[in-house]
């Protein structure tokens, strides 16, 4: 079973503050780090690996520098990681395509797992965009998954109930942060990661003249502050008070 897992370098969001007077994410000396629910569909990946062989291939679009990041997942087990430079202004539209054409490329796969999102963005878009690209299935929001020689089964998540549906290969999954724990990797396989591949792709040898085609206009915070409004009169009264406010707020109408 050959898989290949997609994964994103993000900024430590728990980390990140705002400027209390632009009110703009403060970046800088942020930390990175593989995206959380990527970690789980690693950590699936290497399931199946265990239960039918094969090999695992981890795939970012990213800088250079996000090396490291990388080897973090090889460590926890993936046999070799490839790196695609994007240009400069890339947004989804860009990224899944570099993303598409990777795999192409690497060629030979029966299984892409994405996380369902990524921690900073959470737009769950990249493992839709890629099945559509690659014009293979997909299953979204997968909470469960158990891989037979010829098909897949998994369990999405759909909010109040759970779906069971089957599919053949290749196929796209993006799992849930619910679907396993990731592992933690020994001070062995931490070590021998540096000795796996990681290969380096210019964007621009798989796909020229990529632009992005939506543009970034501002980044905010979202104020956080409390209004520490407690209303004391009998219940009904309250009651009355807070639905007042909250329309006043504009939550309700």
């Amino acid at each position: 079973m050959n898989i290949i897992v997609c994964a994103k370098q993000v900024v430590d969001v728990s980390e990140m503050k705002i400027d209390p007077n632009t009110k703009k994410p403060i970046l800088d000396g942020v930390p990175q780090k593989i995206s959380d629910i990527d970690k789980n569909a690693m950590e699936e990946a290497l399931k199946i690996k265990e239960k039918h062989g094969g090999k695992i291939t981890v795939l970012t679009v990213g800088p250079s520098d996000a090396k490291e990041r990388v080897k973090e997942l090889l460590a926890m087990g993936a046999d070799e990681g490839v790196i695609v430079t994007p240009p400069e202004k890339h947004d989804y539209y860009v990224v899944t395509s570099l993303l598409a054409e990777a795999i192409k490329k690497i060629g030979n796969y029966d299984i892409v797992l994405c996380g369902e999102a990524s921690i900073d963005l959470f737009s769950g878009q990249v493992g839709p965009r890629l099945a559509g690209l690659l014009n293979i299935p997909q299953i979204t929001y997968a909470q469960k998954i158990d891989a037979e020689k010829d098909k897949v089964i998994a369990d999405r998540d759909m909010g109040d109930k759970a779906v069971t549906v089957e599919s053949s290969y290749p196929v796209v999954i993006t799992v849930t942060k619910e679907i396993n724990e990731p592992r933690l990797p020994s001070l062995m396989q931490i070590l021998a990661a540096a000795n796996k591949p990681i290969n380096e792709w210019n964007g621009d040898s798989l796909a020229s003249g990529l632009t992005s085609i939506v543009d970034t206009v501002e980044l905010k915070g979202v104020s956080m502050e409390r209004k520490n409004i407690v209303f004391k009169d009998d219940i009904d009264e309250s009651v009355k008070q807070l639905v007042e406010s909250l329309v006043k707020e504009g939550l309700l109408r």
